[in-house]
């Protein structure tokens, strides 16, 4: 049976006990030796040392998950929920981001390299840790399935990548099959699973969360291997839905506020923290210039990503994830006072006072400075730094939901998934539905996950990557796959290039 609501309780500990904890690990694993851990194994050194592992994964700069210019922006610009138009001079970038858009992108693009070198990063941390504290059961079991995440997102993006593991010594290793990676992914979990807590960490992995590395997995068995895994899908999600400590928050947006570490609903999150883990902004990748007098922001916002107008129109009028972003007249911080684009275009309906419009006149050269609606699902309190305080979900229980829909529906048990869409229809005060079809599940995936990172995946997943949209016509299947960058095969030839590049 599937959990009710309930009641999310707020608080900051998380990034308090994270900043503590990445001052202690510095300390820590640059003072002492081999031997002394050897010889005093602690559970507060353990954590330590994973915490030095897990600080990859929100490392500041190109390679963050949930900024600008790597593995977050690739994913969500080549999907149909968001775009960078060119406004005049300002995002022409050389064109990266309209060839993202576009499905035009090459090999030569930089943030693919980026998305890649964060993934393997990752890779690398992990490996070197298990290298050094071979015998530590409870790091190197958590370790491993740290990595097989990262290796979700490789065999997602990248599809054909070369396995690396602490045992490996080849300098330029080949790439490796994507069912291989798929093997190995699930091995690495299926073997590990055992060392990982039951408790309800939220910034580590543990029993729940791993399970849910292998619910992605399945899901997307077809898409990996050629070979469906619906069922056993359906049978992990069932364990995190029966046996699990998770339960949808009441308010929606409470799960993307500024303090959102208690949510019952976010089982795996980046504790991004303004001044001891910056690196998520959002706020300043989306919202117009002048925005800055909405938030009172202590930066200028760069006026970037938008949603596309028809992925806007896909709510329902009332449907309370609609404001996760935002549309219409805009005024500073005290409600009242128009913000006003001095230089707003002659041809702006609108005028100087902006207006946040879902129509986008045109993807470039000369997008109008306040078409597209901006991303306003993260809380921006006043004042805000460029890196904000919400904790980033990588894994969401509302998520487990729909993928419980998903893989009962796609099995034949309609009745099954459509109770479990609506549950989550009932929170954003939606009516239920009565039927449901592939349309009507990857809109309503859409909706819940806007701006998550999940959007692309499931297009491909659900045959409509490859669709035309908005400014981008038809583009062939190999793009379901990013290419091998290139400055990776110049350092390592023996990578093997994904078809059609």
């Amino acid at each position: 049976m599937l959990k009710s609501i309930k009641t999310l309780c707020m608080g900051t500990l998380v990034a308090v006990a994270m900043g503590s904890c990445w001052e202690l690990e510095q300390e820590v694993l640059t003072g002492v030796t081999q031997e002394k851990l050897d010889a005093n194994i602690t559970p507060e050194l353990i954590e330590v040392l994973k915490q030095s592992a897990y600080s990859s994964l929100i490392t500041e700069g190109m390679g963050s998950f949930g900024t600008h210019g790597g593995l977050y922006s690739i994913m969500e610009i080549s999907s149909d929920e968001m775009v960078i138009p060119q406004r005049g001079a300002d995002w022409e970038d050389g064109g990266i981001w309209l060839r993202a858009h576009r499905h035009t992108w090459t090999v030569l693009d930089g943030p693919y390299n980026n998305a890649w070198n964060y993934a393997f990063g990752i890779v690398a941390q992990s490996n070197l840790l298990i290298q050094q504290f071979p015998d530590i059961e409870e790091l190197v079991g958590e370790l491993k399935v740290l990595r097989a995440l990262s290796y979700l997102f490789l065999i997602d993006n990248f599809g054909n990548v070369p396995i690396v593991t602490e045992s490996d010594v080849i300098p330029n290793p080949p790439s490796n099959t994507r069912l291989e990676v798929f093997q190995f992914i699930e091995s690495s979990v299926l073997d590990n699973i055992e060392y990982m807590t039951r408790d309800n960490t939220r910034t580590n992995l543990n029993y729940w969360t791993a399970h849910m590395i292998l619910a992605k997995l399945y899901l997307n068995a077809e898409v990996y291997t050629g070979t469906q895994r619906w069922a056993d899908a359906e049978r992990v999600l069932d364990l995190i839905i029966n046996e699990g400590p998770y339960s949808l928050a009441q308010n929606f947006f409470s799960n993307f506020a500024s303090n959102n570490s208690n949510s019952p609903e976010n089982m795996l999150t980046l504790p991004y923290d303004a001044n001891n883990a910056p690196g998520f902004n959002i706020h300043i990748m989306s919202f117009h210039y002048s925005s800055q007098q909405t938030f009172e922001l202590q930066q200028q916002p760069n006026n970037g990503y938008a949603a596309l107008e028809e992925f806007y129109n896909s709510f329902e009028d009332n449907d309370v994830r609609r404001e996760s972003l935002r549309e219409g007249p805009q005024f500073a911080s005290d409600g009242v006072t128009r913000i006003i684009d001095a230089a707003a275009e002659p041809n702006d309906p609108d005028g100087p006072p902006i207006t946040f419009t879902p129509e986008i006149n045109m993807l470039a050269p000369n997008a109008l400075r306040q078409a597209g609606t901006r991303v306003n699902k993260f809380e921006i309190p006043l004042g805000s730094a460029p890196s904000l305080n919400n904790d980033f979900p990588i894994f969401r229980y509302a998520d487990v939901i729909l993928m419980k829909a998903e893989a009962a529906w796609r099995q034949g048990n309609t009745a099954e998934a459509i109770a479990a869409v609506n549950m989550v229809r009932e929170r954003a005060d939606v009516p239920p539905i009565t039927q449901l079809t592939p349309e009507l599940l990857l809109a309503e995936r859409g909706r819940e996950l806007f701006a998550e990172g999940h959007r692309r995946s499931d297009l491909i997943r659900f045959g409509r990557f490859n669709s035309p949209w908005w400014e981008k016509q038809s583009s062939a299947p190999f793009r379901n796959l990013f290419p091998i960058p290139q400055n990776q095969i110049l350092a390592n030839p023996n990578l093997t290039q994904n078809p059609g590049y």
